[in-house]
């Protein structure tokens, strides 16, 4: 499976109180990447490729609501995991980030590693892609745009890099998903959103995005009410 990016950004909400918002976003020359990479929580975001094994991101992240450090987390993880050295994972937690590159992962495998964030992809047609996502996203991380949409933003710029060397492969998809550890009264409909087959990934997912939040807009403008008697 080809690159991904998980980042952590504090922020305060309108009460005054610090919160934590998580973002996993992933592309691939593949169908249903959604399926097999993302994973995020209230307490932390992982990815999991390569030869996927999206237990690594399924336990990754209830591993990180039972309180450990997202490194110790997915290093146990993978020291169980006979078929590591073929995994590429990736993730951040409230306090430290996690990258791991097995060594048989397919050229060009790596991955990049920042204070808030990781990036990581295997099957590239060189480093650039996963070094332009991330300063992509390092160039956004303090403005005021919702993070999904910076997500696509660094996706985007991976994939004008280069992105997955594969291809011969038409058929692609994209995801992203952001969680947060405040609570809010009508979830952000925008930041869970998955475009499964397509042979355009990247601007799907960004028209996916958009329509998600002008319908998201007029959900919130219409009922003024939880969100649980809004959907």
């Amino acid at each position: 499976m080809t690159f991904s990016i998980c980042v952590r950004e504090r922020y305060t909400d309108d009460g005054g109180t610090g919160q934590i918002r998580y973002g996993v976003a992933a592309t691939a020359r593949l169908p249903g990447v959604g399926t097999l990479c993302p994973f995020a929580s209230a307490d932390g975001a992982v990815a999991t490729q390569s030869f996927a094994n999206p237990d690594l991101g399924r336990n990754g992240v209830e591993y990180l609501a039972d309180g450990l450090a997202v490194d110790d987390a997915l290093r146990s993880l993978l020291n169980a995991d006979d078929g590591r050295e073929k995994r590429q994972v990736h993730g951040v937690g409230a306090d430290d980030v996690f990258a791991f590159t097995g060594e048989e992962c397919r050229d060009w495998s790596g991955h990049v590693v920042g204070e808030n964030f990781t990036v990581a992809g295997n099957l590239l047609t060189d480093r650039d892609v996963v070094e332009d996502a991330a300063a992509t996203y390092e160039s956004s991380a303090h403005a005021d745009a919702p993070l999904a949409g910076r997500l696509i933003d660094a996706l985007a710029a991976g994939h004008a890099a280069g992105g997955d060397r594969r291809e011969d492969l038409s058929v692609q998809s994209a995801a992203l998903l952001v969680t947060t550890t405040e609570t809010l009264d009508i979830s952000p409909y925008y930041n869970d959103l998955r475009v499964d087959a397509t042979e355009t990934p990247i601007s799907t997912l960004r028209e996916t995005y958009e329509t998600a939040m002008r319908g998201y807009e007029a959900v919130a403008e219409k009922y003024a009410v939880a969100s649980g008697d809004a959907e």
